[in-house]
């Protein structure tokens, strides 16, 4: 079997996500660290389920609570990524620390971020459709930094709430397609250098392990050892999410498919888009993990 498995970001959370999860030890842990009884229940919440916090723990936790699940009944994958925040499970799965670690990450590396945000409030905004030139030119007239990089005509903008509302309007008049995700950080970019400098000292302390799978970073291409994995951990906060050349690397090693373990289909859609030869499926669509090994098995055999 040859499969790509990738680990969502956050923003799509949702509290029917992963409906063939079970309760486990991982789930357990996560619930124990938020402090909730039922973590659907809480993510009804919207103000919950928003909190940089709970949602950065809670999916960490999920991400590899899942993977826990499956990981028994497939082979290894081939290569693993992780977008966003998903690096800590994808960095978790591919063999650089264990799954208790990652989820202990999870709530500091938010706290890093939200001390950062507190004294330089932001946000992020997406925009599609948009020649490479005008984003260029966009960001020249308003400051803003690229945050992600999905492809060409597809980024995320990173910066000042003046700045965001000056683009939207510059970005909707030239026919761009704008929307304003439901964050009040602006991750990945330099107004998050110290929160990266925070986490970076986190790091330092934390048995970090060469990965025993591929592994490819949003900030540092292929990961090869312990201490490409700190650097590239903490360097992703504020640096430019590349998920365009993550694709690129994950594709290059001629996988069979693709999965991607989380919530909604994000990763999915965009992998389909641009590799339509590569069937790619989220784990959501599925209702076992015995449908998810079967799919993997029919699409990643040779």
């Amino acid at each position: 079997m040859s499969y790509a498995l990738l680990f969502s970001g956050q923003g799509t959370q949702h509290s029917a996500m992963m409906p063939w999860l079970a309760e486990d030890e991982r789930v357990a842990e996560m619930r124990a660290r938020l402090g909730v009884d039922d973590w659907r229940c809480s993510l009804e919440d919207p103000a919950w389920a928003a909190d940089n916090a709970n949602a950065q723990t809670l999916l960490t936790g999920l991400a590899l609570a899942a993977w826990g699940q499956l990981a028994p009944r497939v082979p290894p994958p081939a290569a693993v990524a992780g977008y966003s925040v998903g690096e800590l499970a994808a960095f978790s799965a591919a063999g650089a620390f264990d799954s208790a670690t990652a989820t202990a990450l999870a709530p500091l590396r938010a706290a890093a971020m939200d001390h950062s945000a507190a004294q330089a409030p932001g946000g992020l905004l997406a925009i599609n459709g948009l020649a490479e030139s005008a984003l260029q030119q966009l960001r020249a007239d308003t400051g803003l930094a690229l945050a992600i990089r999905n492809g060409i005509e597809s980024v995320v903008l990173g910066g000042p709430v003046a700045a965001l509302e000056q683009a939207q309007g510059i970005a909707a008049r030239e026919g761009g397609q704008c929307t304003r995700l439901k964050v009040n950080i602006a991750s990945h970019t330099p107004w998050m250098r110290e929160a990266a400098e925070r986490f970076a000292q986190t790091l330092e302390d934390v048995p970090v392990r060469s990965p025993r799978i591929l592994l490819f970073s949003n900030a540092g291409d292929r990961i090869r050892d312990a201490g490409a994995a700190r650097v590239a951990l903490a360097a992703q906060i504020a640096q430019t999410v590349r998920w365009d050349e993550c694709m690129e690397n994950i594709a290059a090693r001629q996988v069979r498919c693709v999965l991607e373990l989380g919530p909604g289909q994000a990763l999915t859609r965009m992998w389909n888009q641009r590799y339509p030869a590569i069937p790619a499926r989220a784990c959501d669509d599925f209702r076992s993990t015995a449908a998810i090994a079967s799919w993997l098995r029919t699409h990643s055999d040779d």
